[in-house]
């Protein structure tokens, strides 16, 4: 991989149930998820994403093969401009603020955690 490449190239966060997961992600960003072709066994709705930009994205899936976990690896989604707004809908939407807005550092922003509807620990970062 040379050092142009993203790291991160997709990423699913597993469902129990498509449909109360992709709602409960619409509501704390304030998007629309797409909801994708179903494939392998698979439902899945993507985060929105511009094709060909070189952008890492991905979304949401249910299936057999992943259960949702506290302990899976953790990812950081994107809480610009404002990890507040964000985190302030958490729990409006059926979700768990298990870590508030805290300051990693005036360089590099903030974090936050949280468990999904569907029991997935996700962290959150913005520069605000």
């Amino acid at each position: 991989m040379d050092a142009t490449t993203n790291a991160l190239n997709w990423f699913e966060i597993p469902a129990m149930d498509i449909d109360r997961a992709k709602k409960f992600y619409d509501a704390i960003f304030g998007i629309d998820m797409v909801v994708l072709p179903e494939m392998m066994g698979m439902k899945m709705a993507g985060f929105p994403m511009e094709m060909g930009s070189g952008k890492a994205s991905g979304g949401l899936a249910q299936s057999q093969m992943h259960k949702p976990s506290a302990d899976g690896a953790i990812i950081y989604l994107n809480a610009n401009p404002s990890i507040q707004a964000v985190v302030d809908r958490i729990e409006p939407a059926g979700g768990k603020v298990v870590m508030p807005r805290t300051q990693i550092s005036p360089e590099i922003g903030y974090m936050a955690f949280f468990m999904d509807t569907e029991g997935n620990k996700i962290g959150l970062h913005a520069n605000d």
